[in-house]
C-alpha cells in the first residue's frame, strides 16, 4: 500500500521539445525512503527528477503526490505542496547573504516562522550559521550544496529531490553532507531521491534503487537485490564490473 504523501510517477513518458527521454517510468518514494537512481550519462537520471518538478514535456502518465495530481502544476506550486528541488547548478543567490538566500526559500503558505525554519538548517549545517552574513559568491563549492539544500528545506517538503549533489566536492565534504541528507530521512522523515554518479554511495544510503537505461528502467527494487542476485545489471547498465556486497555506514 503506498504511503498517503508518497511521489508517484505512473507510466511516465517525457522529455524536452521533440525529444521523448523517460518511456513509461513507474517509481515512488514515501517520506523517509531513500530512492537513489543510477545509470549511464544521458539514461534520463536528471531529466527523471526535472519530471517530477514539472519542468520537462510530459508525453503521457501521470505525477502525484500524497495522492493529488500534480501533472498540470507549475514547478512553484509542486514545491508549495511538498516538493523540494536541489538541481544540479544549486542556483544559489550570489548577490544575497546565506540567510538571505535561506529566507528566499521560505513557503510562506507553511505559517511557520522564519526564526524556526533558519533555526533547524542552521542545526543541519554549522557552517552556513558561522557564514551567515556571507555573500553567495563568498562560499565554497560544499558550502554552496549545503545552501542549496538548506534553502530547499525551508519550503518544508516531504519529498526531496537531489541532483549530483557531491560533484566537485572534497571527500570530507561529501561525506558531511551525505551524513546530514540521512539525518533529513531518518529523523525528520523527509523522502529524498538521489541521482549521484557514485553508485556504491547510492546503494549503501538508499532503501530502494531505480537504474535507467535509455530512459527506461531496467531494474527497482532493494539494493542488497541489485548486489546479489542482479549484479548483472551494473556492468550494463552502470559500467561497474564490481560492487561490494557489504554497504558500507555513511553515519
Amino acid at each position: 500500500m503506498t504511503h498517503e504523501h508518497a511521489l508517484q510517477l505512473e507510466g511516465v513518458s517525457a522529455g524536452y521539445g521533440h525529444t521523448t527521454i523517460l518511456e513509461d517510468l513507474d517509481f515512488s518514494v514515501a517520506p523517509g525512503e531513500r530512492l537513489g537512481i543510477i545509470g549511464r550519462n544521458g539514461a534520463g537520471k536528471t531529466t527523471t527528477l526535472a519530471t517530477a518538478m514539472g519542468l520537462t514535456q510530459m508525453r503521457k502518465g501521470r505525477v502525484l503526490l500524497g495522492g493529488s495530481d500534480l501533472t498540470a502544476l507549475r514547478p512553484s506550486a509542486r514545491a508549495n505542496k511538498g516538493l523540494g528541488y536541489v538541481p544540479q547548478t544549486r542556483d544559489i543567490f550570489s548577490s544575497l547573504t546565506v540567510e538571505e538566500n535561506l529566507r528566499a526559500g521560505q513557503n510562506r503558505k507553511s505559517g511557520e516562522s522564519s526564526a524556526r525554519l533558519l533555526a533547524e538548517a542552521y542545526k543541519l549545517f554549522p557552517r552556513l550559521h558561522e557564514r551567515r552574513s556571507n555573500w553567495g559568491n563568498e562560499l565554497s563549492g560544499g558550502e554552496q550544496q549545503m545552501l542549496s539544500i538548506a534553502r530547499a528545506l525551508m519550503g518544508r517538503p516531504t519529498i526531496l529531490l537531489l541532483d549530483e549533489p557531491l560533484e566537485g566536492l572534497a571527500p570530507v565534504v561529501a561525506q558531511e553532507l551525505m551524513a546530514a541528507i540521512k539525518v533529513l530521512a531518518e529523523e525528520r522523515g523527509i523522502g529524498t531521491v538521489l541521482v549521484e554518479q557514485q553508485v556504491n554511495l547510492v546503494l549503501d544510503f538508499s532503501t530502494k534503487v531505480l537504474v535507467l537505461e535509455r530512459g527506461r528502467c531496467v531494474f527497482y527494487g532493494a539494493p542488497e537485490t541489485l548486489r546479489s542476485e542482479r549484479s548483472e545489471i551494473l556492468d550494463l547498465s552502470v559500467g561497474i564490473r564490481k560492487v561490494a556486497v557489504t554497504a558500507r555506514s555513511l553515519a
